[in-house]
């Protein structure tokens, strides 16, 4: 990527299609060898291929789920300290990626992440 590319918002990002990160919530974040892994709560808009019509005492359809970044060459802040919190927004430009929240500010330098849904 060019040093002048300009912000990507994740609404951009085909990995999270169907997805309202602004609406998601961080659970946990850790480090696996060069791979970060972002436990979340993610919600799902009913565009996403595994919506479900939430229950009755439920207003959105909400899944876990992981997003990893392979390759990871820093993250602006020490993982183990990193607390959980609404996401509010999510940015890439030339290959880092910013990560907003009631955690604070993270920067990536990765891999584009993969979105992983768990199973029930």
């Amino acid at each position: 990527m060019s040093g002048d590319s300009e912000k990507v918002d994740w609404r951009k990002l085909r990995e999270f299609a169907g997805v309202d990160v602004s609406k998601s919530f961080v659970l946990s974040w850790r480090m696996e060898g060069e791979t970060l892994l972002i436990d979340v709560d993610l919600f799902l808009m009913p565009d996403h291929a595994f919506y479900e019509k939430p229950r009755p005492a439920e207003k959105v359809c909400i899944r876990p789920a992981i997003v990893e970044f392979h390759y990871c060459e820093s993250v602006s802040a020490d993982v183990s300290r990193l607390g959980h919190g609404a996401i509010s927004d999510f940015t890439a430009q030339d290959g880092v990626y910013e990560l907003v929240g009631e955690f604070g500010t993270v920067r990536i330098d990765a891999e584009r992440p993969l979105l992983r849904l768990k199973g029930p």
